[in-house]
């Protein structure tokens, strides 16, 4: 049981790396002090953590405004970040590593991946939570601080806490889609925290509406709308239209230090690498780094800028597991910068998320004459995995990772970097038996996360012993499996439409002092996109490269990255975020033939359940011999695969 308590571990001046002082609030035994393998009993440890940083240093050049932050006496400039940790209570009973999960809108979502665990807890505290342990037996110290100043105000969210520039003006973009017709709509992100509007009767603001992400903006009369009186919405009186893009560009002040986020992660996980004392955090031998979605962004941007070197100009991370990021970066060390914003095919437009440089590798963009490179200005390089699903290619720019800016051969892959490709999979595995949301088609539960812990296990080793981890795997333009989006073979499949309305990521111009990270240009001038390739597919619509799951592999179904809006919740020809499809293939001949289906049915492929889970196992141990999948979790990819069976052999068809 927790016993509340402040602790104080420093007080006098900074230790190093930035921190000042770690303030424990709350420390006690995970599940009642139970054993986890070798690791032992756990303990939960909440708290807060201070920084002071030099402006001075060298690698604090890199934080956005960090010269107009205020300073205290010593000239340094202070901020906090909440702090999470979950360690053996016995450090020399652990593995040595500190496991940073990027947290997602102040989320905490590791546990879910990799133990299996139930999703959604700010405090695990549940056996549910804590799924079968496996992070725990490993040895791992759990960490999570706050890095993002705006996740919405509910509690239990991790956050920073950091100055802001005061007296400093800017322009500040909105835009939203709203999907039944509402009178008010928040300035931010998914009810993020907002920039206020510094002058919200300015009548020079405009309100613009368009139909589509390239269509012309027209603008919306002024005595047709106003702002909010606590300045944080936009409101219409008439309502705004269901699927249509509304955007807003106002001025704000007194912007946000965003880039200390990055800074805080940087520091704390330095502190625990070289500076932590034995109690109560500990102290670590190596650090990696693992963020999904919004939080693999994150990480290829805190590459990007050079984040992974600390103030002495040591090594932060030592792996970094990038998942489920496509080609993105984001909004995280910028003046006005909105770190919640990102980019889909319907929602989000235009912001510095899927923007040039895509590859670790220097590249030149033949239409800018732009050179550089994601790790260009990385003094401190990790071994690193991108893991990306197949929503990614469609929603999210991930060809360009692997591809030359004009998309017409594949790039070199550093040594330092693997990159796979999830094959049929959606952003993240749907539950089973798999439901329809937004699309059109029931969600793809594709289990990929079998395959995250054979590769955090894989990162490990190769971090810690040079051991090669598992080979790239993911589609080519010379193996002609990566492909435009109109040159895709998918099938005729019956009630299933196919739209070519890939998501694109945009050559983008916001202004001079971009460069500075001064956005000075909003809406940005927008050029010529860049070349969006998929994975092509067989005649069942199935991926023919990748990273294939044993489901995937024995398939019962089509299993696809998008899923097209079912027209409520977006126009019927653009892909919804974040969703795949999971399309069963007819049960007999008879019934096939009946529907008009070209696939194969499930009694033309297998002669029955036997011989069916035979496939997956014989998949399943293919896989684990060449390191994608641990041979500890067959049983339960065996088990899984004969419920899908069983679902998929009786759920009534629509």
């Amino acid at each position: 049981m927790l016993r509340e308590l402040v602790l104080v571990l420093a007080t006098a001046g900074v230790l190093s790396a930035g921190v000042v002082r770690v303030e424990v609030a709350s420390r006690g035994d995970v599940l009642g002090g139970r054993e986890f393998g070798s690791a032992g009993a756990y303990e939960k440890i909440v708290g807060k953590v201070y920084f002071a940083v030099d402006p001075a240093n060298p690698n604090n050049k890199i934080i956005a405004d960090i010269d107009k932050a205020p300073r205290n006496a010593e000239g340094k400039v202070e901020f906090a970040a909440d702090v999470y940790l979950l360690k053996p209570k016995k450090l020399e009973r652990g593995n040595g590593t500190a496991l940073y999960e990027v947290s997602n809108r102040g989320n905490k979502g590791m546990l879910g991946m990799f133990n299996r665990g139930a999703a959604g807890s700010l405090d695990p505290s549940t056996e549910a939570h804590f799924g079968d342990g496996f992070l725990l037996k490993a040895g791992y110290t759990l960490v999570w601080l706050g890095w993002q100043w705006d996740p919405p105000e509910l509690p239990g969210r991790m956050r920073v806490y950091p100055p802001k520039a005061a007296g400093i003006r800017g322009p500040v973009r909105s835009d939203f889609v709203v999907t039944k017709r509402v009178t008010s709509h928040m300035l931010s992100d998914r009810e993020h925290i907002p920039y206020l509007v510094a002058d919200p009767d300015n009548p020079k603001i405009t309100l613009t509406v368009r139909d589509r992400v390239e269509s012309e903006r027209r603008v919306v009369p002024r005595t047709a709308w106003r702002f909010s009186a606590d300045r944080r919405s936009v409101e219409m009186a008439a309502g705004f239209e269901p699927n249509k893009i509304y955007e807003v560009v106002y001025t704000a002040q007194d912007p946000v230090l965003v880039g200390l986020g990055p800074t805080a992660i940087r520091d704390f996980l330095s502190y625990l690498k070289y500076e932590a004392p034995d109690a109560p955090v500990g102290r670590v031998q190596r650090a990696y780094g693992f963020g999904v979605s919004q939080s693999g962004r994150f990480l290829r941007t805190f590459l990007y800028y050079g984040f992974n070197q600390d103030e002495a100009g040591r090594k932060v991370l030592d792996g970094v597991m990038a998942h489920v990021a496509g080609g993105g970066r984001g909004s995280f060390n910028h003046r006005f910068a909105q770190p919640s914003r990102d980019a889909h095919p319907f929602m989000n437009f235009f912001w510095p998320t899927d923007i040039f440089p895509f590859t670790d590798i220097m590249q030149t963009d033949p239409e800018t004459g732009q050179s550089d490179g994601l790790l260009a200005r990385a003094a401190q390089i990790p071994k690193i995995f991108y893991t990306n699903s197949s929503y990614e290619y469609w929603g999210r720019a991930a060809s360009l990772i692997h591809t030359t800016v004009d998309g017409k051969a594949d790039a070199p892959i550093p040594d330092h970097t693997r990159i796979y490709l999830f094959a049929g999979g959606q952003h993240g595995p749907a539950g089973f038996p798999p439901g329809r949301s937004i699309g059109q088609q029931r969600n793809n539960p594709n289990d990929f996360k079998w395959a995250m812990r054979a590769l955090l296990v894989a990162m490990d080793r190769w971090v810690k012993d040079g051991a090669p981890p598992p080979a790239s795997v993911y589609p080519r333009v010379a193996a002609d499996t990566l492909v435009s989006p109109e040159a895709v073979q998918f099938p005729k499949i019956p009630g299933v439409g196919f739209s070519t309305r890939i998501h694109r990521a945009y050559r983008a111009d916001y202004g001079p002092q971009w460069k500075q990270g001064v956005v000075t240009q909003e809406p940005p001038k927008i050029g010529k996109p860049f070349p969006m390739l998929v994975s092509q597919v067989d005649r069942d619509g199935n991926e023919v490269a990748g990273l294939k799951m044993p489901e995937v592999a024995a398939p019962l179904a089509t299993y696809t990255g998008w899923n097209l809006f079912n027209g409520k919740d977006g126009p019927a020809d653009e892909i919804s975020s974040m969703q795949g499809s999971f399309i069963p293939f007819a049960r007999t001949r008879a019934e096939r033939e009946k529907a008009g289906d070209p696939r194969l049915s499930i009694e033309e492929r297998y002669r029955g359940r036997e011989e069916f889970l035979g496939k997956i196992s014989a998949a399943a141990a293919k896989l684990v011999e060449q390191g994608y999948v641990l041979d500890q979790d067959v049983p339960g990819i065996l088990k899984q695969a004969g419920e899908r069976w069983d679902w998929v052999s009786t759920e009534p068809r629509p």
